[in-house]
């Protein structure tokens, strides 16, 4: 819970804290390296299309069920198949994805910035999100610096379903009237997209320097309070708009 003046920074943990493309070293071992990455991208693709698929039509499946059903959707797609031996230790290898290059120094200076509460925010089990937690070579070592781990597993809802932001608001003591005090920060348009459509602030994570984008929504409301180029440009970003 949030000390009463602090504000929350909720991180998404896939694609903000944790590069899903670094499966593809995984990925390569079976199918070399040009294959793996195309690969690791049609995996993700398909993970978050599903995600969608089940908010749409009011469904829920563990985020872990989903990761491995849209890997054998991509290897399919692909024409190419692995065992069920080499699916399981891609599923384990998924708990311990690198960080982006950003990330730990970023977590480093986090950890003793004052009058933030910082929270992970992610699609991810419960499970998922303690093991990659614990278990990321790069992330381990700073985890400690969130002060909740918050998944969308009790609600059985994806982002950027309205009721994930309200859960998270929820889980760190705030309700609905909060929210425009709060922020996400995320590298997932979709995600920014949908923070920002319930009112909160939104950070998003350019590191590929494309700029924004994203047409779904026209006017502020559709784009992020700011863009930073990668995570060590968050806190000071949330500080100088709140005026501090």
């Amino acid at each position: 819970m949030a000390a009463n003046k602090d504000i929350v920074v909720a991180f998404d943990l896939y694609g903000t804290l944790l590069s899903t493309e670094s499966i593809a070293k995984e990925l390569s071992k079976h199918f070399g390296e040009e294959k793996a990455q195309s690969l690791a991208a049609l995996w993700r693709r398909y993970q978050l299309e599903y995600t969608w698929r089940l908010n749409s039509m009011n469904q829920y499946e563990p985020f872990s069920t989903i990761t491995q059903n849209s890997l054998r959707h991509a290897l399919a797609d692909s024409s190419v198949s692995l065992s069920q031996s080499d699916i399981d230790h891609l599923m384990k290898a998924y708990d311990s994805l690198s960080t982006f290059p950003d990330v730990p120094p970023a977590l480093k200076e986090l950890s003793s910035a004052s009058g933030i509460t910082a929270v992970i925010f992610s699609n991810g089990t419960d499970k998922m999100v303690t093991n990659s937690a614990t278990k990321s070579p790069d992330l381990g070592p700073h985890s400690s610096v969130f002060k909740d781990m918050i998944t969308v597993e009790e609600i059985k809802k994806y982002k950027p379903h309205p009721d994930v932001y309200l859960h998270l608001a929820t889980k760190v003591g705030k309700d609905k009237s909060d929210l425009g005090s709060m922020w996400l920060v995320s590298g997932n348009p979709f995600d920014i997209v949908g923070s920002r459509a319930m009112g909160m602030n939104a950070a998003w994570v350019d590191r590929a320097g494309n700029g924004w984008t994203d047409g779904l929504v026209q006017g502020n409301n559709g784009r992020p309070t700011v863009i930073v180029k990668g995570l060590g440009e968050v806190v000071e970003a949330v500080k100088k708009h709140a005026g501090q």
